[in-house]
């Protein structure tokens, strides 16, 4: 799964990269420790590329509050267009979530151990999102995909997020007609690296540049 982001992208950065039209709102950078529940930053088409925040923890339309039901954070690749909380979504309303990258825990005896995923080449990180609004405020939310772990991932975590390359943008926001299912695979072995970090990223409380900061495995 993926629970926990770092961005430290520039906001007008990532809106000129990917020709959308910003927000005049937008959650505050950088920020290492991204949890469940926090705005975060996607690029969404409606009519245009918008950049805009919205609530990480998607909300179907037959919650009555926000704790109505689980915190669906993602949305299995494998089973969402099929699920009645996201088959609308992943039809008709597709996001792309840009950040620096994703923490991912593995288990050791009775101790959590945290690893930090990011691009192998330094560029930004994009996965693959589902959103809608919810309530009578229209609140929008998403979750993020993830699929079955590739070789990089699998002796950390048995799931990894969907990433969509630069080329892929377009088809994955519905720019490009019907196809965007062939997209939902995880990412070439390559493509990512990783590394261990403290284990102060345990906390949602905690924050700053070195919780990214490799550190002895």
């Amino acid at each position: 799964m993926c629970g926990r982001i770092a961005n430290t992208l520039p906001h007008d950065a990532v809106a000129k990269l990917f020709d959308a039209v910003p927000a005049n709102a937008l959650p505050q950078l950088p920020d290492y420790n991204i949890c469940p529940t926090q705005d975060v930053a996607v690029v969404t088409q409606e009519g245009g590329r918008r950049y805009r925040p919205m609530r990480w923890g998607f909300l179907p339309h037959w919650y009555k509050s926000p704790t109505d039901g689980p915190l669906l954070i993602n949305a299995r690749a494998e089973t969402v267009a099929e699920k009645p909380a996201f088959r609308k979504a992943v039809r008709e309303r597709r996001c792309l979530v840009p950040c620096s990258g994703f923490y991912e825990w593995y288990r050791e005896g009775g101790e959590k151990l945290p690893y930090y995923f990011h691009r192998a080449d330094g560029t930004p990180l994009v996965m693959a999102g589902v959103w809608r609004e919810w309530g009578e405020d229209a609140l929008p939310t998403f979750a993020v995909l993830t699929t079955e772990a590739n070789a990089l991932m699998a002796p950390i975590h048995n799931r990894i997020p969907v990433v969509i390359e630069r080329e892929h943008w377009g088809k994955w926001l519905g720019e490009e007609g019907h196809g965007a299912a062939v997209l939902m695979r995880a990412p070439e072995d390559d493509v990512l690296a990783f590394h261990r970090v403290d284990k102060a990223v345990n906390s949602n409380r905690a924050e700053g540049p070195e919780l990214i900061e490799p550190v002895a495995a």
